[in-house]
């Protein structure tokens, strides 16, 4: 099906609006959703040995998976180590999909709704590095990760196996769950590239944390060969990994590239063989210049499944007033935010439309749906009645490694809200202290935030709404909306699972405890010698790395 895109408004330009901050308001429910076109999975050939994979990638934060949350750093880990299930990888896979496939595992079972039996693997070797020196993997290395993950009061994704009692192992290759409740997400949440990755008991023990680079020693694709801070990550390729024939690169370079022109450049000249953007992407203002002169290139349009908001401290004034939170929701015109920095995209509501399955179009919202529309007279008229008829002041953090694009969407924001008599200040952060600070809910005033990539609804939902969750970064204590967050965990029958995500999107529209703004379109891009590849919006770029080749 070819993409669709939302009308482009009559004479209006980024510049113009970055400066002014004018726009005139829509009817979002009409926008179309832009569905890609069908182009993955075109035929790859037999798989190639060789070569060196160039990628720009990322300096992470640390190397312990269970002491950060970064993106940065998942993203990084993902060479080296190995889950008990994964997402699919391949050209046939496409973008937005993602099926849970055995990885260390070779099966699971579910005996009943709160026990679950996996089978591991056997012969599967750790990277031969000391401490563990290639010694074979067993059900003990999965009972020590996820006693650790749930232990360590570092994990900032502890709150994703809250339903975990406890884990057993059975024999040497056997390992049984036992949850507290049912938790119908369970499988996927073992498949999430985020903190799932498996760990051996020597290496924290001989280290005490796993911090360091020496420290990433796995299962996975690759080996962490060396590590040059705020330059390069080089991996080169795992000769026992278990998947016969990969890696079929013999390594990857995982570049530095802080400035996105110079990633850009490197792109056009191949001196990288994906697109510079996250999820090896370009940016949409660059791509149809890139086009023009780089047909040959490869690109394939998605949609994101994160989306972007306005987070505020909805436990402290004025934000824990719905009517302030509903004025800075009419106080923004998305569709002008679109087309003046992200090129393409729709708008958002708590499920990101990228997870097309679980997400509902604005117009479905039902009572929330008008708080989407652009109505600066609306918004001055429901802070007058909360009492702020003259407006206030607060601060609008925003990441300020994240890309000029983010910050030129920072300063766009600043001005709808001052237009309503909302004077926030624009308050950059660098990466790591966004992560350690804001990212926790250590913050006060307003968060220009993306929100992070999620593989099925509950990933956003709980982290972001239920009481307990230690990553609800708004601090949204709402027991109504708790229970249904946490009610959708138990219910197995697929359609009224479905129903209940409907109605928390409905309700989330209604309280705007987070102010959704936008899912961008995606254009993932990568030189046509670059094979068996399709783009996804995750952090595992390890394994998509080693499931490709190249044929220069």
């Amino acid at each position: 099906m070819p993409a669709h895109h939302p009308q482009k408004t009559q004479g209006v330009h980024r510049r113009e609006l970055l400066k002014a901050g004018l726009a005139a308001g829509v009817t979002l429910s009409a926008w179309p959703l832009p569905y890609p076109a069908t182009l993955w999975g075109a035929e790859a050939g037999q798989p190639k040995r060789g070569g060196i994979l160039r990628v720009r990638g990322f300096d992470p934060p640390n190397f312990d998976p269970h002491l950060s949350t970064a993106a940065y750093m998942q993203s990084t880990l993902s060479f080296v180590y190995s889950k008990l299930v994964r997402h699919k990888v391949g050209a046939e896979i496409p973008p937005g999909k993602f099926m849970v496939e055995p990885d260390l595992a070779e099966r699971w079972e579910e005996l009943d709704d709160t026990t679950y039996i996996f089978y591991l693997r056997q012969g599967v070797k750790w990277h031969n590095k000391p401490p563990v020196n290639g010694r074979e993997l067993v059900a003990e290395d999965v009972k020590f990760t996820y006693d650790r993950f749930l232990a360590e009061k570092g994990n900032g994704n502890r709150y994703l196996l809250d339903s975990v009692d406890r884990i057993e192992v059975a024999d040497r290759y056997t390992v049984k769950f036992l949850l507290k409740e049912p938790f119908v997400w369970f499988i996927s949440v073992l498949a999430y590239p985020t903190s799932t990755w498996i760990i051996a008991p020597e290496v924290v023990q001989h280290f005490g944390d796993l911090k360091k680079p020496e420290t990433a020693i796995g299962t996975g694709p690759f080996l962490l060969e060396r590590y040059e801070p705020n330059i390069k990550t080089v991996f080169k390729r795992n000769p026992h990994y278990f998947r016969e024939g990969q890696p079929y690169v013999d390594g990857v370079e995982w570049l530095i590239i802080p400035d996105e022109s110079t990633g850009l450049a490197m792109y056009r000249t191949g001196q990288i063989d994906c697109g510079p953007g996250g999820s090896w992407s370009v940016r949409q203002q660059d791509l149809a210049t890139l086009k023009k002169s780089h047909p040959h290139l490869m690109y394939q349009d998605f949609q994101s499944q994160s989306a972007s908001a306005i987070t505020m401290r909805t436990d402290m004034p004025p934000f824990n007033d719905v009517r302030v939170r509903r004025a800075i929701s009419h106080a923004i015109d998305r569709r002008a935010l679109i087309e003046a920095v992200w090129g393409r995209g729709i708008p958002s509501p708590s499920v990101s439309p990228g997870l097309e399955e679980w997400t509902l179009p604005i117009d479905q919202l039902g009572a929330g749906a008008k708080y989407y529309q652009y109505d600066p007279q609306e918004a001055r008229r429901l802070l007058a009645e909360a009492g702020y008829s003259r407006g206030f002041k607060t601060t609008l953090t925003v990441n300020s490694g994240a890309g000029r694009d983010l910050l030129d969407d920072a300063q766009l924001l600043q001005r709808f809200l001052k237009d309503v008599g909302i004077e926030a200040e624009l308050k950059l952060q660098e990466y790591g202290a966004y992560v350690a600070t804001t990212v926790q809910g250590k913050f006060e005033g307003l968060v220009r935030s993306p929100i992070g990539i999620a593989w099925e609804p509950d990933r956003r939902l709980y982290r972001a709404y239920a009481s307990d969750s230690t990553l609800n970064t708004g601090h949204v204590n709402d027991p109504v909306l708790t229970a249904m967050v946490k009610e959708q965990r138990r219910t197995k029958d697929l359609a009224a699972r479905k129903q209940l995500i409907h109605d928390i999107q409905r309700y989330t529209a209604e309280q705007q405890y987070y102010v959704y703004l936008n899912s961008n379109t995606i254009t993932g891009t990568w030189q046509p010698y670059v094979k068996n590849y399709a783009p996804n919006q995750s952090f595992d770029y390890g394994n998509r790395a080693a499931a490709l080749w190249l044929d220069r």
